[in-house]
């Protein structure tokens, strides 16, 4: 479990760069944060657990829970970033660059445990199979479709260019 909370913010960590690095390369941007807003920061959690998820699907993918197991992770990241991020910025009235960072690594670490929480339990039945499979396939479209289109939303929006997804780029 620990090589793949390494692996993930190490490949996070790159995917918060990598778009700037590129040099605003469009693919890049579909799994690279190409700005500053809470949806970007979600991504580039995402990005690597997607791709970790390939490991998994190898080493435990005849194991009838890894799918509900890899969708609850992915959703532990989707939900624990915007949740502890406004929580402490509605408390301190700000955010603090370091907590930024370590709420990122937070959720890394808590959606590992719940993956590997959920992958020891007994043989679900089908309908968790099932219904895991459908979650990640559409938080896999979620992904696409708010990189490609970001929603008109406060998550969406670059606090710095008060823009959405490539347009919201501050150096562009």
């Amino acid at each position: 479990m620990w090589n793949s909370i390494i692996i993930i913010s190490i490949l996070g960590t790159l995917a918060h760069f990598a778009y700037e690095i590129s040099g605003h390369n469009k693919f890049m941007a579909l799994f690279a944060a190409v700005n500053e807003s809470t949806w970007e920061h979600i991504k580039i959690a995402l990005t690597p657990s997607l791709l970790w998820g390939l490991y998994d699907g190898l080493v435990y993918g005849k194991n009838p829970n890894y799918f509900p197991a890899k969708s609850l992770s992915l959703l532990t990241i989707i939900i624990l970033i915007p949740l502890i991020f406004y929580t402490c910025r509605a408390v301190f009235k700000k955010s603090f660059l370091v907590f930024d960072i370590i709420l990122f690594y937070i959720s890394i670490i808590c959606s590992q445990f719940v993956f590997i929480y959920f992958i020891h339990l007994p043989p679900m039945n089908f309908i968790f199979e099932y219904l895991g499979t459908v979650l990640l396939f559409g938080i896999f479209a979620c992904y696409m479709v708010f990189t490609l289109q970001p929603p008109q939303n406060f998550i969406f929006k670059d606090p710095i260019s008060k823009k959405y997804g490539k347009d919201g780029h501050t150096d562009k």
